[in-house]
């Protein structure tokens, strides 16, 4: 890989105050990530936020706030860590944390042909290990054996509001592990409107943790739930239903 590390001092300086002194192929690979996407938003619509310190601070590093709610770096360097990424798009924030933690086995889940191709190609050009893209609707793909309650660590940004978005994760999500959502400031409802789900889904929220980092402006908060119980069967419902009649209210 030939990008100039140099491109990428925001990340750099924000994965360090993480914990995280990213090397100059760690870096090198960012950018190449950054030109992948520059280069395909052109073709398809990934992200309004397209130029290089925005991708890098509203993207990248957004992406690797997650070290910090879990409580450092430690969190996600188990060995054999199976993660997913619900609703991937670009690849935020799946690939970013595997760049930085090379050893996490990761799938990435993507309803949209054209957003799961960029991801296939994106791994190539980066010569990802370990790294499977699923082409399907969540819904559908929770319910695969393979994929169904496998995993330690189950990701989503920007995808739903909670008591939706518990239908789409948490039936990856294996007993003991954990979901992680990326929301902003001002979701209390959301919350008080989630304890439903998660008691017909079997998890239990964790303190939200609030992102503080130097460069992150808009109140960005983690949303944390702990999956104690196994989810019944018949979820997640059909494609749409989570969406249109969101769980809680009746069911």
């Amino acid at each position: 890989m030939t990008a100039a590390t140099e491109t990428m001092p925001l990340l750099a300086a924000g994965a360090a105050a993480l914990g995280v002194a990213l090397t100059a192929a760690q870096l090198d690979q960012f950018a190449v990530y950054y030109q992948e996407l520059a280069a395909a938003n052109q073709r398809v619509n990934l992200t309004s936020v397209i130029d290089c310190e925005g991708v890098q601070v509203r993207h990248f590093l957004d992406s690797l706030t997650l070290i910090a709610a879990l409580g450092g770096p430690a969190a996600l360097t188990k060995p054999g860590l199976r993660v997913v990424d619900v609703g991937a798009g670009a690849g935020f924030p799946g690939v970013p944390l595997k760049l930085v933690f090379p050893g996490l086995r990761l799938d990435l889940v993507e309803a949209t042909g054209k957003k799961a191709d960029f991801l296939r190609h994106l791994i190539a050009v980066l010569d990802l290990d370990d790294v499977a893209v699923h082409w399907g609707r969540a819904e559908e793909l929770a319910h695969q054996p393979e994929l169904r309650a496998a995993f330690d660590l189950t990701l989503a940004r920007g995808v739903a509001k909670l008591p939706t978005l518990l239908e789409y994760t948490l039936p990856f999500t294996r007993r003991g592990g954990l979901m992680a959502a990326w929301k902003h400031g001002g979701i209390d409802q959301e919350l008080t409107a989630a304890q439903g789900a998660l008691r017909i889904l079997g998890g239990r929220l964790e303190p939200a943790y609030r992102v503080t980092l130097p460069g992150l402006t808009d109140d960005r908060i983690i949303v944390l739930a702990v999956k104690d119980s196994a989810t019944p069967g018949r979820y997640p419902r059909r494609p749409g239903m989570p969406g249109k009649q969101p769980l809680g209210r009746g069911d």
